[in-house]
């Protein structure tokens, strides 16, 4: 089956939003998109109600996708837009769909009064399980978000593309994850940021006390650190280009405000086949309930 960014569709403005994010990075891939949509059967009980029966369910059921997908191939007439319509649990449907996809793309929605975003136990659990990059969209996403603003200081979608933000651990910097977004940002023609958060060590608190102050030196292997891990990576990508933040403090901290001025953030995710839960880790679950740019989980081993 030929690869595909798929796309979880139930007719919430967040999926919207998906759908159409989904659409335009089809375009930079030239890769199809498939919209789809899952129902859960209508109980006997509701069956047999007059408003809420089975032909009622099935006729929405079959507009939400249809609808999305003549709206999509109107505002992206160069992108192949198919539907497809799957019975049974979201999370379990959308990881068995995800398994041929290129991407999996989900929307999220803010927390009203809150400066966060909702993701949902169906998109945590798909999130925490799935070994395809995850794209969590928020509800209102529009085209111009992803690009710098005009001359004027109004937002467009015909200037250059914002940066793409990565998060990078160089004590275990990880292949996939560092590929995902140089490649995110090669597509875009956008400059990449590496995000590099940091906590003193221990042993800094004895320093002080023995009369020595250390930070310095430790700043300066910390960007080292961060500069020998994307070393390789500079020369295999010279056409993009890189700026590195290695900062002291919270590594979810500084993605987040990282975000404001980004599209997408890159966050790796490693897996866990253990059975008892699910498993996102601590600064890829801060980053997508927090960041307001659109962000990629990338699963790795």
């Amino acid at each position: 089956m030929a690869r595909t960014i798929t796309v979880g569709l139930d007719g919430s403005p967040e999926s919207r939003a998906a759908a159409e994010w989904a659409a335009r990075e089809a375009a930079l891939r030239q890769m199809p998109v498939r919209l789809l949509h899952v129902w859960q059967p209508v109980p006997e009980p509701m069956a047999q109600a007059p408003l809420l029966g089975a032909e009622t369910h099935q006729h929405w059921t079959e507009r939400i996708p249809r609808e999305a997908a003549e709206g999509l191939r109107l505002r992206h007439p160069g992108v192949e837009v198919t539907t497809e319509q799957r019975a049974g649990a979201p999370a379990e449907v959308l990881l068995e769909a995800a398994r041929d996809a290129e991407l999996l793309v989900l929307g999220s929605r803010a927390l009203s009064g809150l400066t966060g975003f909702l993701i949902g136990s169906v998109g945590q659990s798909v999130v925490a399980r799935a070994e395809v990059p995850v794209i969590l969209v928020r509800a209102g996403e529009q085209a111009a978000d992803e690009h710098v603003k005009d001359p004027a200081g109004i937002p467009s979608a015909a200037t250059g593309f914002r940066r793409v933000v990565l998060g990078l651990d160089t004590d275990s910097p990880d292949e996939t994850v560092i590929t995902f977004a140089f490649e995110e940002a090669r597509r875009r023609e956008a400059t990449l940021t590496v995000v590099q958060g940091w906590n003193l060590p221990p042993y800094y608190v004895y320093s002080l006390a023995a009369g020595v102050d250390p930070r310095e030196d430790i700043i300066r292997e910390q960007v080292e650190a961060l500069t020998e891990a994307l070393l390789p990576w500079r020369e295999k990508y010279p056409d993009v280009e890189v700026t590195e933040a290695s900062r002291l403090g919270s590594p979810a901290g500084h993605l987040v405000d990282a975000a404001h001025e980004a599209s997408p953030v890159v966050v790796g995710r490693r897996i866990r086949r253990s059975p008892f839960g699910v498993h996102i880790g601590a600064v890829a679950h801060a980053v997508m309930h927090h960041a307001t740019a659109p962000v990629a989980v990338v699963a790795h081993d």
